[in-house]
């Protein structure tokens, strides 16, 4: 698998500075109608329930990326060095803003969803950098070392990540936020029509970064498959484990599951993009792969769980009948 899994990377990530400029506006339009779902007052959340709350952050700021890593030194002879970027980069990202949805969909703790949403999004403006930069800069210190060097031209910008990461999503927060104080009617009947701009949005940034390289997408998807399979299960398994060890509420556990297993890859793609954190003349396809399958995987996955949550439901319920 991993002599198939290098051909991924010679893939070229080329947009113009105009088509830059447009990804990100729309990026930041993204994150300006996450905004919109978000209340001040449901960060009280967090001091009302501390134990979920703390629970699942620790789940999605901590656990995720460092069992990410751990996955990746038990794969180390299977995946190539950038696809383990990828998985990294992918595990440093903030929540997906569709996992409010989900959590809605499996009859889970929705407020705790939304304020988990909102706080991993207003920390992903330094999460996001450290845990890339640190996480990252182990693998390419200690592991990849073993693959020669493929990495060695990997530099990982700290402050321009972390300057991205700000434009697109901590400008775009504080000015949702702003906009539903001032115009709270009008914020909510904005909010599900930007929830399917989002989501049309990533599809479309999926699409032009495979549109060139269609055939090699079609070959290579089912090794792709495998390792994202992997990775979105165990971060599923992080939340609900960590939710059972510590005996919270069953909907609050399915809620840590969900907001863990689905992930705003966007972020990730857009990053990507970006040529003054990762310069065009790397060869970035196995990064790209990893991160863009995974942004459709945690959609089916995501449903998946929600129709499992369900099935589990209607069981409890028919026994309680008989």
């Amino acid at each position: 698998m991993y002599e198939q899994l290098l051909n991924l990377d010679p893939i070229r990530l080329n947009f113009s500075a105009n088509g830059m400029r447009v990804i990100n506006f729309v990026l930041a339009l993204v994150m300006f109608g996450v905004a919109l779902g978000i209340r001040p007052a449901e960060f009280k959340t967090v001091f009302k329930k501390p134990k979920s709350a703390i629970l699942g952050l620790v789940c999605q700021l901590i656990l995720l990326p460092a069992m990410t890593f751990l996955l990746i030194v038990v794969l180390k002879d299977h995946i190539t060095p950038m696809v383990a970027m990828g998985m990294i980069l992918v595990a440093s990202c903030p929540g997906g803003n569709i996992s409010n949805f989900m959590s809605s969909l499996s009859k889970a703790n929705v407020e705790l969803s939304v304020t988990l949403t909102a706080i991993t999004t207003s920390t992903a403006t330094f999460m996001t950098p450290f845990n890339f930069a640190f996480w990252g800069g182990l693998y390419t210190r200690f592991l990849s070392r073993s693959a020669g060097t493929a990495l060695q031209t990997l530099h990982i910008d700290l402050w321009q990540t972390f300057e991205t990461v700000f434009i697109l999503l901590g400008i775009p927060l504080i000015l949702g936020m702003l906009f539903v104080h001032y115009f709270p009617k009008t914020a909510e009947k904005l909010k599900k029509p930007m929830q399917i701009f989002s989501l049309l949005f990533f599809i479309a940034l999926v699409v032009m970064s495979f549109s060139n390289n269609f055939d090699l997408f079609i070959r290579y998807i089912f090794y792709i498959f495998i390792i994202v399979f992997i990775h979105n299960a165990l971060a599923l398994g992080i939340g609900y484990g960590v939710g059972t060890a510590f005996r919270i509420p069953y909907k609050d556990r399915r809620t840590i599951t969900i907001e863990t297993g689905i992930q705003n890859s966007g972020l990730g793609l857009v990053l990507l993009f970006n040529p003054k954190i990762f310069p065009p003349e790397l060869e970035l396809g196995g990064m790209l792969f990893v991160t863009a399958w995974w942004g459709v995987w945690h959609i089916i996955s995501g449903l998946g769980v929600s129709l499992l949550f369900n099935r589990s439901d209607a069981r409890k319920t028919r026994k309680a009948v008989v």
